[in-house]
């Protein structure tokens, strides 16, 4: 087989499954790992496909960020089932930050544990526990970001350098197990950073249209979370990926 027959077939798996590993081409196409390296360098100068440790992804912008009313819409039921598996690991007495974002919203919005501290950097998230019993809402100053409606930079980041907190539960553009947490904004991705840096369990939500992307801006590496709260239709042998990387995923029920 010609090298451009091949990378015209790898192309089109990664249509079908949007990441792939170069032991799995190896196999697939019966020639060695270092051929297929090549032919990963070869389509991502062509802009075919964006190389991983160990593999590829769809090529696509790391720096495209949709707006928060746009990830609104989006998702929406997954999101609410995701917001309602993360509320229930909330207790009675837990001190939580609570990053901005839509999935993160449909957490505030299912909290029934009682005399709760509430951390957050999020309009819409503070707007939504203003008027809510036992719990004590703090929020994180700074400069608002309006594509995200969250509040980023040194101010928020130096207000969370003064708590230490019991859970953390981050939103995120992007997971990988090779390239870890990732989000468009390095800025905002310095605000994420900060929340995990004080949190004693680290949990990231996100829908499984986020796994196997990768953006511009790195978090953490995957090592550095608790566990990822995601939703049911995420495919089994990434999730396999995840646990053999150290990390459990919490699949809500539809």
């Amino acid at each position: 087989m010609f090298a451009e027959e091949r990378q015209e077939k790898i192309a089109g798996l990664l249509k079908e499954k949007s990441s792939i590993k170069v032991s799995e081409l190896s196999n697939i196409f019966n020639v060695s790992e270092s051929t297929i390296r090549r032919d990963l360098q070869d389509m991502e100068q062509k802009g075919l496909l964006t190389r991983t440790h160990g593999g590829a992804v769809q090529a696509k912008k790391t720096n495209f960020e949709p707006t928060f009313e746009e990830k609104e819409d989006k998702k929406h039921y997954e999101k609410a089932d995701i917001g309602r598996l993360a509320a229930s690991l909330i207790e009675d007495n837990d001190t939580i930050i609570l990053d901005s974002g839509t999935t993160t919203l449909e957490i505030a919005k299912n909290i029934k544990a009682k005399n709760v501290t509430i951390i957050t950097n999020s309009l819409d998230i503070a707007l939504e526990l203003s008027n809510k019993e036992d719990i004590e809402l703090i929020i994180a100053g700074g400069t608002l970001r309006k594509v995200t409606r969250a509040m980023v930079g040194y101010l928020t980041e130096s207000t969370l350098r003064n708590f230490r907190v019991d859970k953390a539960f981050i939103g995120t553009n992007g997971i990988s197990a090779e390239e870890g947490i990732t989000t468009p904004n390095f800025t905002e991705a310095q605000s994420k950073k900060a929340m995990m840096n004080v949190a004693n369990k680290v949990f990231v939500v996100a829908d499984s249209s986020k796994f196997n992307e990768v953006s511009f801006s790195v978090i953490s590496p995957i090592r550095a979370v608790t566990a990822i709260i995601t939703n049911t239709d995420l495919d089994k042998t990434v999730i396999k990926d995840f646990e053999e990387a150290g990390v459990e995923i919490i699949t809500a029920i539809d």
